[in-house]
């Protein structure tokens, strides 16, 4: 039910360093033409930079495939629907002709072919006002269930992140900052919410993601890395585009899942295109610290 391509399966057997990357941060989804894929082709770069495979997870014509040729790129640029871990039976069933995965999508996968390190950009979390619509991203579950480390630039920054970060201790997710003792607030370094744990390296990250196995911690960890100085925005810039982002996406009654895509849309026009720079920028240096992660545990 699942492919895994042969550089991919071979590095796995040979207990080489392999990264699980989404694929919804490079649909349109994510990032619009033609950034979305000149960040795929950085991301898959830093990877391997970093020491390791780099594994696209989608699925294409109701197979799941972990790691992809370049040739099968166009189809994840172009992928209609958006797949999280629930989805990715009924995609599989179904025959979807090309899906992109979530972060829930990409841990599934990632956790069933055997991948211990995987990257995105920034993950799901809790939504303002969930205490009300109890919508809270099904990412955070997948962290905590899949035996999968995650490298991300924090939560998107339109999340309630103090919450986010409080379900993440509720759920048992062991939660490291590198080299930062506040978590991220994606297109900012800081959010004001504490970390409770610092490591320095990717090396010492490995090092706690070892002791976890021994200990038989058998659930996802998440290692929290801010958004390189020189492309990071200023929070209050950033506070106040998505302030009027929420009011219009709440004008005009968008909610759920379709909450991301608008509001990332309007950031990058109230941003000027900052927001996108931005979003590039961190993505390509998750997969940098992912590829060394990986290593390391190698």
């Amino acid at each position: 039910m699942i492919r895994v391509h042969d550089e991919v399966a071979d590095a796995l057997a040979e207990g080489r360093a392999v990264v699980a990357l989404e694929s919804t941060i490079f649909s349109e989804f994510g990032l619009p033409a033609p950034v979305n894929r000149e960040c795929l082709e950085a991301c898959v770069a830093a990877v391997r930079a970093g020491g390791a495979v780099p594994a696209l997870t989608v699925v294409l014509d109701g197979e799941a495939r972990v790691g992809l040729d370049e040739s099968d790129w166009e189809r994840v640029l172009l992928a209609d629907r958006k797949i999280g871990a629930r989805d990715v039976p009924v995609a599989v069933a179904g025959g979807w002709p090309s899906g992109a995965t979530t972060v829930s999508g990409s841990l599934s996968l990632a956790a069933a072919a055997g991948i211990a390190v995987f990257a995105t950009g920034g993950i799901g979390g809790v939504h303002r006002g969930s205490t009300e619509t109890g919508d809270i991203s099904a990412d955070l579950p997948a962290i905590a269930r899949y035996p999968v480390t995650t490298v991300t630039a924090g939560a998107k920054a339109f999340l309630d992140l103090p919450r986010t970060v409080e379900y993440l201790e509720t759920l048992g997710v062991p939660v490291l900052g590198l080299q930062c003792d506040e978590f991220p607030a994606f297109y900012s370094r800081t959010s004001g919410v504490p970390l409770p744990h610092r490591v320095e390296t990717p090396a010492e990250a490995a090092a706690v993601v070892r002791a976890a196995r021994d200990l038989g911690h058998d659930g996802g960890l998440l290692l929290a890395v801010p958004v390189p100085e020189e492309a990071a925005m200023a929070r209050e810039d950033v506070d106040e585009a998505i302030e009027s982002g929420l009011d219009q996406a709440h004008a005009a009654g968008v909610r759920g899942a379709a909450v991301t895509p608008f509001i990332l849309g309007h950031l990058v026009d109230a941003t000027g295109g900052s927001t996108l720079d931005t979003n590039v920028a961190l993505a390509v240096n998750n997969a940098r610290v992912a590829g060394e992660l990986a290593s390391a545990l190698a």
